[in-house]
């Protein structure tokens, strides 16, 4: 999210995250841009503070200076840095895991990130970049693998999801938590309320076997 009228557009739609980038990205914002996000999303949604390879102190700092709730690491950080950052901040930890788009298997390293992590965010890897590509990844090639995950640790699955396919993607892998962004934009930053409504409805009507309900939606 880069603007307060989209973040509260997004709550009228039952989303149950925000998220804000403070990385290299089109939609990167500043802490007080970060703030009116979050302050127009409410309290009652997660603020979600999205990351890369910035340094422990930064972290902490915007995230507190921002008010959010959960810092979401979106680059490859292992067991020990995870764990560092842990001690810096007081909101959850999402690590991610990136994934090629053809990729039949995870990294080596994933069920040791579930063990330090609070969540892990299944995101495609396109050219070194480990998120926001708008690509999605295999989801029927990996869906057992990420079912073995599932169990240990909340998912969050990314990765070029969009209104059309979000309900394909339920249903092959099941996450916690379903996370858009590109998917749902008229440009990097700028939300379609057609398209955020389109994709809220998608993942409501969602049939999942082993859910009696929709996982929850983050949007950035």
């Amino acid at each position: 999210m880069t603007r307060a009228a989209d973040a509260a557009y997004a709550r009228e739609l039952g989303a149950s995250y925000v998220g804000v980038i403070f990385t290299e990205s089109p939609r990167k914002v500043s802490v007080d841009a970060a703030r009116s996000v979050f302050d127009a999303a409410g309290k009652e949604l997660g603020h979600v503070a999205v990351f890369g390879d910035e340094g422990a102190d930064d972290i902490a700092a915007k995230a507190t200076d921002s008010a959010a709730d959960i810092v979401q690491l979106h680059c490859r950080r292992g067991v020990s840095d995870i764990e560092a950052l842990r001690k810096k901040v007081s909101g959850r930890i999402w690590a991610v895991i990136s994934i090629e788009p053809n990729s039949p298997s995870l990294s080596d390293d994933a069920p040791r990130i579930a063990e330090v992590a609070d969540a892990l965010l299944l995101d495609t890897r396109v050219g070194g970049r480990s998120g926001g590509t708008g690509k999605s990844f295999s989801w029927d090639r990996l869906s057992d693998k990420i079912a073995a995950l599932r169990t240990r640790i909340e998912l969050v699955v990314a990765g070029g999801l969009t209104p059309e396919n979000v309900r394909d993607a339920i249903g092959f892998l099941a996450p916690d938590i379903v996370d858009v962004s590109s998917g749902v934009e008229i440009s990097p930053g700028v939300k379609d309320p057609a398209r955020m409504k389109a994709f809220a409805e998608a993942v409501r009507s969602a049939s999942i076997v082993e859910r009696e309900i929709p996982p929850p939606l983050k949007v950035e």
